[in-house]
């Protein structure tokens, strides 16, 4: 987890300097993520893992390469943490209620009221809002 928070420290600037819609937000400030049970933890971070791996990091083009270094670093540790966590769904581990669907379909309906590369670079900008809920909730569990 600290080497997707520092490659993401080291890019956070320069992907929040190309974003124009500072007054409107994906994640929204972590009050979605606020209302998820702990029992839906495991489901949310499966969820939004996804959302990043499938529709942020698709959908971002960047033409600078260090930048898109660290972006791929940080999409290659996604991917390791969702092959860690689809284990334990595939044992039934990881329950998903109706507060962790709302929350989901919330950042997907947030992600589609823009235009695809804003929207992207606007969910890449706002990684350290996943980054800190998952380190909130994931405390004692160094999966990447």
């Amino acid at each position: 987890m600290h080497h997707i928070e520092e490659s993401f420290r080291e890019i956070k600037g320069a992907i929040q300097a190309k974003d124009i819609f500072q007054n409107v937000t994906i994640l929204s400030t972590l009050e979605i993520l606020r209302s998820v049970k702990p029992l839906d933890v495991c489901c949310m971070t499966t969820n939004l893992l996804a959302f990043y791996v499938d529709r942020v990091f698709k959908d971002h083009q960047e033409l600078n390469p260090q930048i898109l270094r660290k972006i791929s670093s940080i999409a290659n540790s996604f991917l390791y943490m969702q092959k860690a966590l689809q284990q334990c769904q595939e044992q039934r581990l990881c329950h998903c209620g109706q507060e962790a669907t709302n929350a989901t379909r919330i950042i997907h309906n947030n992600y589609n009221q823009l235009e695809v590369q804003s929207a992207a670079l606007k969910s890449l900008g706002e990684l350290d809002v996943f980054l800190a809920w998952v380190h909130k909730n994931h405390q004692g569990a160094s999966t990447a």
